[in-house]
């Protein structure tokens, strides 16, 4: 599936990256498969999907440490792989920042962030060091080895050497996961803080759904080497395009549904009114998170709580319904209904549901236009 690119962030120059119809194959496994996207200058993109689903394929495609098999890669313009050429990573206009930081140990601090700077006059090497350190506010360690810093210090040093070449694109493959969890949310602000003051153009590489969805301008969801969707994380969370997307970027339960001359009903009674259909009788499944789901007690009701999870702000509520299928429902930590309850189950108001056919969202009727369905979302049944 190809992903869509986004606008310019800079008034319509040339994008940082493109990539189209990137491929790679592993013998007869694929770890990408004809890859179309394009990154603007200034933007942050988070790649994330299941271990093997060819998110870090992807960025060592971009940074040159492997070769299409098929496909065209441009950084700032410059054709850096196609059928007949291919750029060696320090060839390439391209700042990578591991997991594990590869510091060299026997180099201090400022001696590691000039290290890609070997071109440039000595003055001009040690103003740029300084600037950079500065930007990630270890001006005063710069004379220290990686041994004696701390780990996000150690990771703050290898995006300042990143940065020091002035790449056109940083890569970051899970630069956080190696961190304390107390750790990480603090490096991984202060990083992106950074990134964005300078307007430095990021691809990040994560499998932490959260991560992905807090900190980049889009988030590109893969699966099996193809992009399954690529959009702002409010949409790729509130609108999923396919089953996929709707269960592993964040929790998701799926209903058998029909929607019959513009009302969508499924076991839990009616769930919206999905303006556009009013002709149409049609089978679906309609995606409900633990958020959207409403509950209270009902002694008449033929579903109940068959599990209940404290998670702190917050009561996670597992709920069976009549024909044994399930829905989880979050409920504020003031309410719990315990083990056993009877209790009606609805959707929460303002919900708009995403209806799937064949595991892909549709928001018109199957063989209708989607141009030709009214924009008006889908409405709560109250």
């Amino acid at each position: 599936m190809s992903a869509p690119g986004a606008a310019g962030h800079d008034g319509g120059t040339a994008p940082a990256l493109v990539l189209e119809g990137v491929t790679k194959r592993y013998g007869d496994s694929s770890g990408a498969r004809s890859l179309d996207l394009t990154v603007a200058q200034g933007e942050l993109v988070t790649l994330i999907g299941p271990s093997g689903c060819g998110k870090s394929t992807t960025l060592r495609l971009i940074a040159g440490l492997e070769r299409p098999d098929e496909g065209t890669v441009r950084i700032a313009g410059e054709v850096v792989a196609d059928g007949r050429r291919f750029q060696e990573p320090e060839h390439r206009r391209v700042g990578l920042v591991f997991q594990d930081h590869a510091l060299f140990p026997h180099l201090t601090v400022a001696r590691n962030v000039a290290f890609g700077l070997d071109r440039m006059p000595r003055a001009e090497r040690a103003a740029r060091v300084e600037e950079v350190l500065g930007l990630v506010r270890l001006g005063h360690l710069a004379g220290r080895y990686p041994h004696e810093l701390s780990g996000g210090e150690q990771q703050r040093v290898a995006l300042a050497r990143a940065l020091a070449p002035r790449p056109a694109v940083v890569l970051l493959d899970e630069p956080f996961s190696s961190l304390d969890e107390s750790l990480r949310g603090q490096v991984r602000r202060d990083t992106i803080a950074t990134l964005q003051e300078t307007g430095t153009t990021a691809v990040l590489v994560t499998h932490d759904q959260t991560e992905a969805l807090s900190v980049g301008h889009r988030v590109v969801v893969m699966h099996d080497g193809l992009i399954e969707q690529a959009d702002t994380p409010e949409r790729v969370f509130e609108h999923p395009a396919t089953r996929f997307v709707a269960s592993f970027m964040g929790d998701a339960d799926f209903l058998p549904a029909n929607v019959d001359r513009a009302l969508l009903t499924c076991e839990i009674g009616i769930v919206s009114t999905v303006p556009g259909w009013a002709d149409s009788d049609v089978d679906v499944d309609v995606v409900l998170r633990p958020h959207e789901v409403a509950i209270r007690p009902d002694p008449a009701s033929s579903a109940h709580v068959y599990a209940v999870e404290y998670h702190g702000a917050f009561v996670l509520h597992h709920v069976r319904l009549a024909s044994g299928r399930t829905l989880r429902s979050w409920q504020p930590h003031t309410v719990r209904h315990p083990v056993g309850t009877p209790v009606a189950v609805t959707v929460a108001a303002g919900t708009v549901p995403t209806l799937l056919v064949d595991d892909r969202a549709v928001t018109s009727p199957p063989g209708r236009d989607p141009e030709d369905a009214p924009a008006e979302p889908a409405r709560t049944s109250r």
